[in-house]
């Protein structure tokens, strides 16, 4: 385990800007669904379970 850090910003209602050490990527949320502008998702599920995953291609 290493150290790492991380900030988020809001912006808006539903909407924010997250700071860590590899750069600045802005993320949004539609109901239980939060997608960020580096191509990922979060789906959160009843019970506690969430859904992570990609959209965008790793070149």
């Amino acid at each position: 385990m290493g150290i790492y850090f991380r900030n988020r910003q809001k912006t808006g209602k539903d909407s924010w800007i997250n700071y860590s050490g590899s750069g600045v990527s802005m993320s949004r949320r539609f109901g239980p669904v939060t997608v960020n502008s580096r191509g990922t998702y979060s789906i959160k599920l009843p019970g506690g379970m969430n859904i992570r995953g990609n959209f965008k291609k790793k070149r």
